[in-house]
């Protein structure tokens, strides 16, 4: 495209635009200067949006579409700087030009060092130098973009996790995953059961210059409170009876990525054991006299409200703070049924092929309906589970809506009212959820306590307190051992 004659716009001498537009984040808090500063950057077609506040800004910051943010050092009781600060943890790919009507060598340095694209001194005497910033932040932009879609392609092609699905929440969930790439903070993730949460973590590592390291995953709530600080930390030989001693989960993870999963089931006892361990990176063996340093990144999943349960003293705040440096949010399966579709070709892709039966090769335009129409409360994994389940046992090459188990699928006990009988009592209530949620998934133990919401070491510690047995189901009981560290396949 060649350069147009130079216009006049508002006493700016403007030329047409050689480079593609790019959507553009103003933050100050003085008009004038916002409308002019769109004015300015008008003349290159980009998308200006205005914030006056940090509180304006907030639905723009979390736009995967976001390339580039033009932010004043000082805006009233608002600090620049920690706007910058927070984009580079949680936005890095996305460039930052710094505004201030009073500069200095000092601040200028300052800011290129905590990530900042340029420097830019109000007010704007020489309007081509502002045009050809933004320009330069969105081509280093473009081509950063560029370079990690083309390394998140050659990692594909290595076996890293397949995360599925085109809606707006699922971009920007990748997008984010991407960008962690070259980022060793820790993470928070969040969203129900069923959604994930292991696969995104396993994303993370294997996208981290921590690929080539351990990724190890422990189930908190399936870890015995008698047992956790050893299976964390370690223990030497002789440190109780039977210890034969273990090195522990954080020295196994050392230099790779310790993934805690069901966070929130950690008793207090070991939760300040654990933010020690992140702080001085290092932990101390039960029964060793000294401290062993582990070079590790922690990434925790929960289903749970974590911010609830630092407001109710069930969770210490200063580990909530450290392990929520990054917290990325798992949209349940119902808040993105555009996605379902996919999900149904991607497993349909994985557990097409029956021993000694017909290959199953789609599924009816029907029965994909029901499919989307359903409310899924396992999430992916029910998802998965129900295709796996129909693929089984359908008897010919496309999935019918007769081969779908979910039209008689019981959902939470919770839902259903107690009995008018039971006394005033909360230990009454509790014994009494705790008794149904059992006798409705026939002993099933953990699926009780997905059901009720709580972790399984938590429910187990209920059944004890009200002296209930679970009884014998179908399904084998997992151990200990067999959800704290173990292969998972994908969920999608």
């Amino acid at each position: 495209m060649g350069l147009a004659s130079p216009e006049s716009e508002n006493g700016f001498s403007v030329e047409a635009p050689t480079e593609a537009p790019g959507f553009v984040l103003l933050i100050d808090d003085e008009p004038l200067l916002l409308r002019a500063l769109r004015r300015i950057l008008a003349a290159d077609n980009h998308r200006a949006v205005l914030a006056a506040t940090p509180e304006e800004a907030e639905p723009y910051l979390q736009d995967p579409e976001l390339d580039v943010v033009l932010v004043d050092l000082v805006m009233g009781h608002a600090s620049g700087l920690d706007i910058l600060d927070r984009i580079k943890v949680e936005r890095p790919e996305v460039e930052v030009i710094v505004m201030t009507g009073h500069a200095s060598i000092e601040s200028a340095v300052g800011c290129m060092r905590r990530g900042a694209f340029d420097y830019l001194s109000k007010p704007f005497e020489d309007v081509h130098r502002v045009r050809t910033t933004v320009r330069k932040a969105l081509e280093r932009r473009r081509l950063l973009r560029r370079n990690r879609e083309l390394e998140q392609e050659l990692r594909g092609r290595d076996g890293a996790p397949t995360l599925v699905g085109t809606s707006l929440s699922m971009r920007a969930l990748l997008r984010t995953v991407r960008s962690l790439r070259h980022n060793e903070s820790h993470v928070l993730i969040q969203g129900e059961s069923g959604t994930g949460k292991e696969l995104v973590a396993r994303a993370i590592h294997t996208l981290s210059p921590r690929a080539g390291g351990p990724f190890v995953p422990v189930d908190c709530g399936a870890l015995p409170e008698s047992i956790i600080e050893s299976e964390l930390f370690g223990n030497e030989r002789g440190a109780f009876t039977g210890a034969l001693g273990a090195p522990g989960l954080f020295r196994m993870a050392d230099r790779g990525t310790l993934f805690l999963d069901e966070i929130g089931e950690i008793p207090g006892s070991i939760q300040s054991k654990l933010l020690r361990a992140l702080q001085h990176k290092e932990v101390r063996p039960v029964g060793a006299s000294g401290a062993v340093g582990v070079d590790i990144r922690v990434v925790c999943a929960t289903h749970r409200d974590l911010a609830g349960m630092v407001d109710s003293g069930d969770f210490r705040a200063d580990l909530f703070y450290r392990l929520n440096v990054v917290r990325l949010e798992i949209p349940a399966l119902r808040e993105r049924r555009e996605d379902i579709p996919l999900l149904v070709q991607h497993f349909l892709r994985e557990h097409a092929r029956r021993p000694g039966g017909p290959v199953v090769s789609g599924i009816e335009d029907a029965a994909l309906e029901v499919m989307v129409e359903y409310d899924w409360p396992g999430n992916v994994r029910e998802l998965e589970n129900v295709i796996e389940s129909a693929v089984a046992l359908a008897p010919g090459d496309f999935l019918r809506v007769a081969d779908l188990r979910i039209a008689r699928r019981t959902r939470s006990v919770a839902t259903a009212p107690l009995p008018k009988h039971l006394p005033l009592s909360l230990a009454a209530y509790e014994k009494e959820a705790l008794e149904r949620s059992l006798a409705e998934t026939g002993g099933d133990a953990p699926e009780a306590a997905r059901r009720l919401g709580i972790g399984r070491s938590t429910f187990y510690r209920k059944l004890a307190k009200h002296g209930i047995t679970p009884g014998v189901s179908g399904r084998r009981e997992e151990t200990a051992a067999d959800s704290r560290v173990g292969p998972t396949r994908s969920i999608g």
